[in-house]
């Protein structure tokens, strides 16, 4: 495109285009004294167009000056009504409030008109946003018939979006269904500015995805997508790139809803921190579901830090670390937070998973019982919403298995397949494809399971998804790398710390930490890692694993002093991790984990899988069913008489 003079017309002209840098580089040419308010005023737009936030910010001031110098109070009030919503993006929100209250003091005793429309829009939408819907809706009603007088479109349809919004939250959507969709086919026809237009197609797409209308979230998206792509702009429309990373996760596009995703914060960092989590947190549920746990966790804390709340992502990321207690805190934690249904909705099926990891099953009944009980209270033209559905279906049948209800079981889980096939979510489809198999070998129909379980297996392939990958193929009797993994453990250290003193105390656990490392060398395993007051080692054959279990529990006995030390001994599937060649992860890993839990004082306990390996080199006691906390079914185990 030919740069235009650099003048305050050629600014003008170019913005009127759409052209945003070069109205930005035309206004920034442009001798700063032939500018007035109403030039500095879309100077300041450009700048906001091109991610310049703060000086965007800055030439707003300077046009509200510019607007208080002429004596136009009425323009002054738009713009500080503006700064307050700009200020209310940067989460700073006591400089909002005073913008706020600057533009409803200029406009005491003046006459109607369109600056009433936009402080009564902003008033509106911060009292939305703070819960406050009630006093949200008669702001935003003043809003839409005020416009609607003034002939000011955009004010209109934004607050008619955000009246929408409002509704369907508070139970009316079909109601308010229908004002987002006016607001949004309004935006489409070309009838208002890029900024309105982007932030009706944002609430519009956030609102559907909320109550579970994947289907008409991406028709949104797409719209969206092609009008944003028509304008030479590259900041609110990040916001629209982060609703396409989420269509593009849900279909199964990760590689590219991760890059929108990051393009997205790129653009928002400094310019929308409520935004910018949002987009963080979807980079870190991709980067959780591929098994790059250590970046997960760096994402969603910095999400967290930008006032986004990191759950149910990070509860679930505990969990597939094993750490049950943590996942089940996080998550009741969460809910405890908030009664605000949409946001508990969000969050229940992770409490339903996590309570059926933790053998909690009063927990997780009354989690499904709350969450079929909410997306009645959203259904769409009489319907719950396929994503809804499946969503309470999955629960549903996974509490049965649960309960060894196969039958039931059977037929929730396939309602869940057929509802994730019907909205086009690969990853959830294959979820309810591995769960569905296991319903079908409870029940004898090995052939059912096996296409259930082949087809799943395939979908995780493709995805990256690691970590059910390796969960299929355990089924499927096809692992990739199988390990019998130990895992140790003091048994009482925080006692024996109080007792002996920080000096006796390091001397014991170097002297315990030798004879560990000595044993698992010798039998030829591997030292993964120290975990606490134990250790975590990786062996080829499980003979040799529970030699050196043996070994260590005599070595210990030998000494005058040594702590008692509980031994798991597993094998299993597992994968490493991404970009950690000498480490482990997989459900083979955390049954190995849980077995040395559930072992005692002194005690060697093994699991079935490790049996063959073993019997007859050992004596063994008699076999016993445990419950594992994360594992639905007893596991099999004996203790190994190493005396």
């Amino acid at each position: 495109m030919t740069q235009t003079a650099a003048t305050p017309d050629a600014g003008r002209q170019a913005a009127a285009l759409g052209h945003w840098r070069d109205a930005y580089a035309a206004f920034a040419e442009a001798d700063a004294s032939a500018l007035a308010p109403e030039d500095v005023e879309v100077y300041g737009e450009a700048a906001f167009w091109t991610c310049r936030q703060d000086e965007a910010i800055a030439l707003r001031e300077r046009a509200f000056a510019g607007y208080l110098a002429q004596g136009d109070l009425a323009a002054a009030a738009r713009v500080a009504a503006w700064l307050s919503w700009d200020h209310v993006s940067r989460n700073s929100f006591a400089v909002a409030h005073g913008w706020l209250a600057r533009a409803e003091r200029l406009l005491v005793g003046q006459p109607e008109s369109v600056a009433h429309a936009h402080l009564a829009l902003v008033r509106g939408v911060q009292q939305m946003e703070s819960g406050n819907v009630a006093e949200a809706m008669v702001d935003l009603d003043r809003a839409i018939d005020l416009g609607a007088r003034s002939g000011a479109k955009d004010i209109e349809s934004i607050a008619r979006v955000f009246k929408g919004h409002g509704l369907v939250r508070g139970g009316e959507v079909d109601a308010g269904m229908a004002l987002l969709d006016e607001s949004a086919a309004a935006a489409l026809s070309g009838e208002l500015p890029p900024f309105p237009a982007g932030l009706v197609y944002c609430v519009t797409i956030d609102t559907c995805q909320e109550v579970g209308d994947l289907r008409r979230a991406a028709e949104w998206t797409d719209v969206a997508n092609t009008y944003c792509d028509r304008f030479d702009v590259s900041g609110f429309p990040g916001a629209c790139r982060i609703h396409r990373a989420q269509m593009l996760r849900v279909r199964g596009d990760w590689a590219a809803a991760e890059e929108q995703a990051t393009t997205a914060c790129e653009e928002l960092r400094r310019f929308n921190y409520w935004v910018t989590g949002n987009g963080l947190y979807e980079i870190a549920e991709i980067q959780r579901i591929r098994g790059d746990f250590g970046a997960a966790l760096r994402t969603y804390r910095e999400a967290h830090e930008l006032g986004r709340d990191p759950q149910p992502g990070l509860a679930l990321l505990r969990l597939t670390e094993g750490k049950v207690e943590a996942a089940a805190a996080a998550v009741r934690r969460a809910l405890e937070a908030t009664g605000e249904r949409l946001t508990r909705l969000q969050l229940l099926p992770a409490q339903v998973e996590i309570a059926l990891a933790a053998g909690d099953l009063r927990t997780a009944r009354a989690a499904r019982e709350e969450l079929e009980n909410g997306v009645e209270s959203f259904k769409i033209a009489n319907r719950v919403a396929p994503a809804f559905d499946a969503t309470v279906a999955l629960a549903s049948g996974r509490i049965a298995m649960a309960e060894g209800d196969w039958a039931q079981a059977e037929r929730a889980l396939r309602r869940a397949r057929d509802g994730w096939l019907q909205v086009g979510a690969p990853f959830e489809v294959a979820r309810a494809r591995l769960h569905l198999g296991m319903a079908y070998r409870r029940q004898g129909d090995e052939d059912g399971a096996t296409a259930e379980l082949e087809a799943a297996l395939a979908t995780f392939e493709r995805l990256g998804a690691r970590l059910d990958e390796e969960r299929a193929r355990e089924l499927l009797g096809r692992l990739s790398t199988r390990r019998t993994f130990v895992f140790t453990d003091i048994v009482g250290s925080t006692q024996l710390l109080e007792s002996l003193g920080d000096d006796r105390w390091r001397r014991l656990l170097a002297r315990h930490d030798e004879l560990v490392r000595t044993q698992v060398l010798e039998a030829g395993g591997e030292v993964i890692k120290q975990t606490g007051d134990g250790f975590f080692a990786a062996f080829e054959q499980p003979q040799a694993a529970v030699q050196a279990a043996v070994g260590v529990q005599r070595a210990l006995d030998a000494e005058i002093v040594a702590p008692d030390v509980r031994i798991g001994v597993h094998t299993g599937g597992a994968f490493h991790p991404e970009g950690d060649e000498a480490d482990y992860g997989g459900q083979g890993v955390h049954m190995a984990a849980r077995v040395g839990a559930a072992a005692g004082p002194g005690e060697i306990l093994v699991s079935r899988e490790t049996l063959d390996g073993v019997a007859g080199a050992f004596s063994l006691s008699e076999p016993r069913e445990i419950a594992l906390k994360g594992f639905a079914e007893p596991v099999g185990v004996v203790a190994v008489d190493w005396r």
